[in-house]
């Protein structure tokens, strides 16, 4: 199961940046792709402990381990933004909200406040 609870340091975040880019990487792949790269044992020791937290798992091809996500991204991501919303703004997906839109209105495009607009009304609808 996905814990998101268990904090990921920046290297870790760093692999799994680089394992859902790429979908699936051996450690030597995911070491190439790492800027300022530890050893490869250390790569080793990092995924099999994104293993452990329960965001990576892994497959044997022949004589090598290939590394994936545990989960789809868009599920990751949600699950990351609740524990998120939760924490900083005590459940409330609207103060979340609120907040981005404080800080980067100006930079939305109309696409964006129109798709925004929109799951507002679908929100207001299912709420009645």
């Amino acid at each position: 199961m996905l814990n998101f609870q268990q904090k990921l340091s920046r290297r870790e975040r760093q692999l799994m940046d680089i394992l859902y880019r790429r979908g699936r990487a051996t450690a030597a792949e995911v070491r190439e792709a790492l800027p300022d790269p530890p050893s490869y044992s250390a790569v080793r020791a990092l995924l099999r402990i994104l293993e452990e937290k329960g965001h990576a798992r892994h497959t044997g091809e022949g004589a090598r381990y290939v590394y994936a996500p545990a989960v789809p991204h868009g599920k990751a991501t949600r699950s990351a933004l609740r524990h998120l919303v939760d924490t900083f703004f005590e459940g409330s997906a609207g103060d979340a909200a609120a907040a981005l839109l404080d800080d980067s209105a100006a930079k939305l495009s109309p696409a964006d406040l129109d798709r925004l607009s929109q799951l507002i009304e679908k929100a207001r609808k299912e709420g009645k």
